[in-house]
């Protein structure tokens, strides 16, 4: 995938016009939304369509990953990278505008096809079938360096931060996972406290890890597989929503990572035999991963848990939280 191939997709000039012609506008509260982001029902000529606010008054992750002024899902959509992802992937995006420091981003409503929510198994079709098509984005977009302006690597690993927990806290947000972040790092060196050592400096200053990280084939990622952004239509695309948190330049593994540690629950397999899945997707789609698989694998792991370290400390000690701090002692290893 190189560059000049990616054909920009013009804006809409301000919010009015995305919209313009609605015959109905309302708001909407989606069920799995945590980051504060407004959303509107819209009907546009009969269609059910989604407005989602891309605005960092409103949105704490917008904040933890800079996006202050509302353009980074926006310039996906104008970039014409959207316009590039398989069409086995459906990101239901129709239009985009950014006005007075606020993104807007129309889709298709696409509820009625997403998953369930709850903790219920994944198929295990439907899990593989995911995991082919997360491979598939990867495969396309192999060896792409971010023009765009999306999400930095220093960025992606300090968005569930102690210092962003903190951050929020100072100025009086009521954002709600950012409070429960600063519980589970309160937490985390009591129920992991080898993994702790690890991580918590890392936390502080990442740079260690992420010069390590920058060693490993990039590609573009979509930064957030959890299974409340999933989907299927009966034709077998998969449905894949909210590109504007984390997309960007990584390693292939944060996508699969973070897919790991975010659905473990719903997982009709191991976490290995999930892995081995998904690289064997990767090798079917003509990517060879013998050369730095099993570095990349360990990196991202122990990266994975600058992420959500906190999430399996208020799980507090177990199986999973067990596997992590395994992860998280082989990934250290290559940064000694």
């Amino acid at each position: 995938m190189t560059q000049h191939e990616l054909v920009p997709r013009p804006m809409a000039q301000s919010i009015d016009d995305l919209v313009a012609g609605c015959t109905s506008r309302r708001p909407m509260v989606p069920q799995d939304s945590k980051s504060g982001a407004r959303f509107e029902h819209v009907v546009i000529g009969g269609r059910r369509l989604v407005l989602k606010y891309q605005d960092a008054q409103d949105d704490w992750l917008m904040r933890a990953t800079g996006d202050m002024d509302g353009r980074r899902f926006a310039a996906l959509w104008g970039s014409g990278l959207l316009d590039s992802i398989p069409s086995a992937i459906d990101h239901a995006v129709v239009g985009a505008a950014v006005e007075d420091g606020v993104g807007a981003i129309l889709l298709r409503d696409v509820s009625d096809e997403l998953l369930p929510l709850g903790d219920g198994p994944l198929g295990h079709d439907e899990h593989l079938r995911f995991l082919d098509h997360m491979a598939l984005l990867h495969a396309t977009f192999w060896g792409w360096h971010d023009t765009v302006g999306l999400t930095p690597l220093r960025a992606r690993y300090l968005t569930f931060s102690p210092a962003v927990a903190a951050d929020e806290a100072a100025r009086g947000s009521d954002a709600l996972v950012p409070k429960v972040m600063a519980d589970g790092w309160a937490r985390f060196p009591a129920v992991a406290p080898q993994a702790a050592k690890v991580v918590m400096p890392l936390l502080d200053d990442p740079s260690p890890l992420l010069t390590a990280l920058e060693q490993m084939p990039h590609t573009f990622v979509h930064g957030d597989w959890k299974a409340a952004n999933l989907g299927y239509h009966g034709d077998g695309r998969t449905i894949l929503l909210d590109w504007g948190e984390v997309p960007g330049e990584a390693s292939p593994l944060a996508d699969l990572s973070w897919y790991l540690a975010l659905n473990s629950a719903k997982l009709p397999q191991s976490k290995e035999d999930t892995v081995a899945a998904y690289r064997g997707a990767l090798e079917r789609h003509g990517v060879e991963t013998g050369a730095w698989w099993d570095q990349a694998l360990a990196l991202e792991m122990l990266a994975t848990m600058l992420q959500f370290g906190w999430e399996k400390a208020l799980a507090s000690a177990g199986t999973e939280l067990e596997w992590w701090e395994r992860a998280v002692a082989a990934g250290a290893e290559l940064l000694a």
